[in-house]
């Protein structure tokens, strides 16, 4: 187990030139970057090989970046700081792949893999898809199983997981796809030997997987003490609690502890279940704590769309909140006599107050006001969100002076502001809209046939 340094303790390593070169201006203040892992000690020029052997790897973040996949799209995991996303952020969403198996025919593989290359969902300004899919070996020969993986690839612009019970077949496939950087599944007490020798000489990233967490954790501690790094762990086990259980276990000893054969990210497989609804909850656990990678057998897209949902959410920094830019936006062909509506600039929001809006059929304007990207509460509460900021928003944007329909509807959970944008906006008529935004539609007709 690493000892985990203070920043005093990485200081007194240093050189203490105070140059500023490593882009900190002291550097008791890039120990305490180093500390917190949020600095690497190669920004220092003049760092010591005592200082390189002792702070290298304390500073590290405590689960490894594993990145695999072409240039065009790699898919990163790892690097992640903490425990749970209120103590700072989590750094890489989960990965979804998407299983394919081998004995399947070439056209359904090829089927399947034009599907999942194409499909994607806008949400609140991102566009959602899958990134990777796995091609699974059946029993097949080495030649057949390589057919298979270069029939897929070919379809399939993304990251590629190769997984396979035999070390020749991997190695046969991956050679063929050496350009696409795919990641080996898996590393076993059986290969050990064989596929170690090939990733640490093909540089390949590989998954380890153990016969419960103690043999995982000596394989991952034999290939890394061998000078191989770029790995996942499969801590698959049968059920979504018991998956929960090894990730947390895993996560806990790479960040508190420090136990560095388990500071890689995790893989779990969430396949074979008969029911979408089964595949879609076991997956979310596992998506929630602490999947890097999630293998998937599913690939209908009312089963992708709840998990793509589901990771946006998970892995929107709540430090960075996705904002639109502040303006009157045209919803439908709204004229000068189409009703004025306000929000804030929380991408959600105007994705879905927006949407609702479209879908009543009603055109209308709608002012985004700039709230730092909060939501319509949260921004009230925290001041951003207030009379001030709306009439002077309102005033200030030309479009709204020459609107003939002088109605300005207001969310219903800040109906308390009514009052003062009157006495601000006495030129308009304040109308307060309804809290939810489901509600929007027949609020607009109604407002229409007033």
């Amino acid at each position: 187990m690493a000892k985990k340094l203070t920043g005093m303790d990485i200081f007194k390593l240093l050189p203490k030139t105070n140059c500023g070169e490593c882009g900190v201006p002291t550097c008791m203040a890039f120990a305490m970057k180093l500390a917190q892992k949020s600095a690497e000690l190669s920004a220092c020029p003049y760092a010591g090989e005592e200082a390189k052997n002792a702070i290298g790897a304390a500073s590290e973040p405590p689960i490894r970046l594993v990145k695999f996949g072409s240039q065009k799209r790699t898919v990163e995991m790892g690097n992640e700081l903490v425990m749970f996303r209120h103590e700072k952020t989590f750094v890489h969403q989960t990965a979804l792949a998407v299983q394919l198996n081998t004995d399947l025919a070439h056209e359904s593989i090829i089927k399947i893999a034009e599907f999942v290359d194409r499909h994607a969902i806008e949400r609140a300004g991102e566009k959602l898809f899958i990134e990777s899919i796995l091609i699974n070996d059946r029993g097949n020969s080495p030649a057949e199983f390589k057919a298979s993986t270069i029939k897929a690839a070919e379809h399939f612009s993304g990251a590629i997981i190769l997984k396979s019970d035999s070390a020749e077949n991997l190695i046969a496939a991956a050679d063929a796809l050496l350009d696409r950087v795919p990641l080996l599944h898996a590393l076993t007490r059986a290969n050990a030997d064989v596929l170690g020798e090939y990733v640490r000489a093909r540089k390949l990233p590989v998954v380890i997987a153990g016969k419960g967490l103690d043999e995982t954790f000596r394989l991952s501690e034999a290939l890394s003490s061998g000078g191989h790094r770029d790995i996942v762990l499969d801590l698959t086990v049968t059920g979504g609690a018991a998956m929960l259980q090894n990730n947390t276990i895993a996560r806990k000893a790479a960040l508190a502890a420090s136990v560095k054969p388990m500071g890689y990210p995790i893989m779990n497989f969430v396949t074979g279940r008969t029911n979408p609804a089964d595949m879609i909850a076991d997956a979310s656990t596992c998506m929630c704590k602490y999947a890097s990678l999630l293998v998937i057998d599913r690939y209908e897209p009312e089963a992708l769309l709840p998990l793509l949902m589901l990771r946006q959410s998970i892995y929107m920094d709540p430090q960075k909140p996705i904002q639109v830019e502040p303006k009157i936006y045209p919803v439908g062909e709204p004229s000068p006599a189409s009703p004025l509506l306000v929000t804030t600039n929380f991408s959600l929001t105007y994705f879905i107050v927006s949407g609702e809006i479209e879908g009543s059929g009603v055109p209308a304007h709608l002012a985004v006001v700039d709230a730092e990207g909060l939501s319509v509460l949260t921004a009230w509460a925290a001041g951003k969100f207030s009379a001030e900021k709306i009439s002077s928003f309102i005033k200030s944007q030309e479009p709204a002076t020459k609107m003939t329909n002088r109605k300005l509807v207001i969310p219903g959970y800040v109906a308390c502001l009514s009052g003062e944008l009157e006495e601000k906006l006495q030129d308009w008529e304040i109308l307060v809209g309804p809290q939810e935004a489901s509600d929007i539609g027949p609020f607009m007709k109604r407002l229409v046939n007033q």
